[in-house]
């Protein structure tokens, strides 16, 4: 086997005057071409300057490497074969000092330049500058090389190619973080509330707090009388002790509740431990006790959850139980003190009346007579009859001394009856006011028993209004009676109300997918802040 010795490369110039002579005279006919041949050193210097071309220098860099060669006597045919023969001999084209040597001073002697040139200090080491290079990939002009149809074709199907290829990596890796962060956690929830989750029996039961329907009152009371505005505030503080600690202690211990939620057969993310603290089971009170209230209709409704579905029954009925009465004492203290109020009032009217009848029967037994009122009375109307009968007398007496012979006998015997009535007018007015034997006196015996009237028919009337009064508080005790009506019984569940899995399961996906859309977006903007 022999082997061909290496073909030198050479370049065929076209020869102008062979070009003409080689014309050719039909089109169709192939034309013979002559030409000259490069030699390798042409060729050298055609790529050196192609080289410097790539270089990417500047006009006044190829000017002042023109005028340095002319310095140096080099015949350059262009400003790039003028930067290659500078370099070619070992002299750089934009060294400093050779361009102070290009400056000439006024006198035109170019010796003197060199001199000035030479006589700068040389000290410090001078920094080389050479041209800057264009990056190929920086070119902003247009390519001269034209492709072709298959060349585009390939490097369109590469990019193509290259697009799909990141965006297969991308959509893996979207599925993966997806698998990772949203689909996995799914299935594990979904798999314990199917397989693990414990089944749950809910009993749902509805009441209202109502009050005595009585009388409808006028303004902003009469407004709100039989509304459930009028009941608000007793809901809701039903509600609150119903969701209380006590409340949950009280079924505990009436009912178990805690030793319920701690039985092994319940699963460990529903179970209380064997040790846990009373917050611990609140929590699970809370969680397995729900109860809302309905402002627009007035109505409680409750949910007991429990394992056993006559359990659950007996939890709810237990706390219907204390609802109500907590219902029953909301105004328990407030309607019995307002009839202890009443009730002692009216015990003292009484009391009083009792005293001043006392006091009158006891003024009319010490009296000798029956009625002083009546007697005096009588006395005050014989003074007035004797009264009347003393002035005729003494109109008589004067009628007969007005006489001038008046008679003796007759004026005698009227005197005298003047003096008897009067005698009489002054002891019936005695009986009157003088007291005898250390007794009071006819008129004030009378002024006593009619005081002791006047003050029994005052605690009469007080007596009357007390009753009245008391009568009026047990209206209003009757009025703020509250009373629970049970709209829907506890009934014990024949299926398990809790868990939903489906729901839950699929709650659990728009959770941790909105929790993965959240992190991504928070990520995505701060990747893109960072990189601004």
């Amino acid at each position: 086997m022999t082997t061909k010795p290496k073909a030198k490369k050479f370049r065929i110039r076209r020869s102008g005057s062979a070009a003409q002579s080689a014309a050719p005279t039909d089109a169709r006919q192939p034309v013979a071409q002559s030409g000259v041949v490069d030699s390798a050193k042409q060729v050298t210097a055609e790529e050196a300057i192609a080289g410097i071309r790539r270089e990417g220098l500047t006009g006044r860099q190829l000017r002042m490497a023109r005028r340095v060669a002319q310095k140096h006597g080099l015949a350059a045919t262009s400003d790039f074969d003028a930067v290659r023969l500078l370099r070619q001999n070992g002299i750089d084209p934009f060294k400093k000092a050779n361009v102070l040597e290009l400056v000439v001073p006024e006198d035109g002697d170019p010796q003197k330049a060199a001199a000035q040139a030479a006589a700068q200090p040389v000290d410090k080491p001078q920094k080389v500058q050479l041209p800057q290079t264009v990056q190929v990939q920086k070119q902003t002009l247009p390519s001269t090389q034209i492709a072709s149809a298959e060349q585009r074709a390939s490097e369109i199907s590469r990019i193509q190619r290259d697009l799909a290829k990141r965006r297969r990596a991308k959509l893996v890796a979207l599925w993966a973080r997806l698998g990772f962060f949203v689909l996995l956690p799914t299935l594990l929830v979904g798999w314990y509330f199917y397989n693990i989750a414990t089944p749950m029996y809910a009993t749902k039961s509805e009441f209202v707090i109502q009050t005595a329907e009585g009388d409808v009152g006028s303004g902003l009371g009469g407004l709100f009388q039989g509304t459930g505005l009028a009941t608000s505030q007793d809901s809701v503080t039903v509600q609150s002790y119903l969701q209380s600690r006590e409340a949950m202690l009280r079924l505990d211990e009436e009912l178990g509740f805690i030793s319920h939620f701690q039985n092994e057969e319940i699963d460990a993310l529903q179970r209380l431990d064997e040790d846990s603290t009373n917050e611990q089971a609140y929590n699970t009170f809370q969680k397995n006790v729900k109860i809302g209230y309905d402002p627009t209709e007035g109505i409680i409704k409750m949910e007991v959850i429990a394992a056993d579905p006559a359990v659950s029954a007996a939890y709810s009925t237990a706390l219907v139980g204390y609802a109500e009465e907590q219902v029953d004492n909301l105004t328990d203290r407030v309607r019995k003190a307002q009839l202890d109020v009443a009730r002692k009032s009216l015990t003292q009217a009484e009391l009083r009346r009792n005293e001043a009848q006392a006091k009158l029967l006891e003024l009319q037994r010490n009296t000798e007579t029956f009625d002083p009122a009546s007697e005096n009375a009588a006395i005050s109307g014989q003074i007035n009859q004797l009264e009347t009968r003393l002035i005729d007398k003494r109109l008589e007496l004067a009628t007969l001394q007005a006489n001038s012979r008046p008679n003796q006998a007759r004026v005698t015997a009227v005197n005298a009856e003047i003096g008897r009535l009067q005698e009489i007018i002054e002891e019936l007015r005695a009986q009157l006011t003088t007291t005898t034997n250390g007794e009071s006196s006819l008129a004030e015996k009378s002024a006593e028993i009619a005081l002791a009237q006047a003050d029994l028919e005052t605690r009469n009337i007080m007596l009357q209004q007390s009753m009245a009064t008391f009568e009026t508080a047990q209206l209003e005790a009757t009025k703020q009676v509250r009373y629970l009506s049970l709209g829907v019984a506890p009934v014990a569940p024949d299926e398990p109300t809790y868990p939903r899995t489906f729901e839950n399961t699929a709650l659990a996906f728009l959770i941790f997918s909105g929790i993965y859309l959240m992190i991504s977006l928070t990520a995505s903007i701060l990747r893109e802040q960072v990189s601004s």
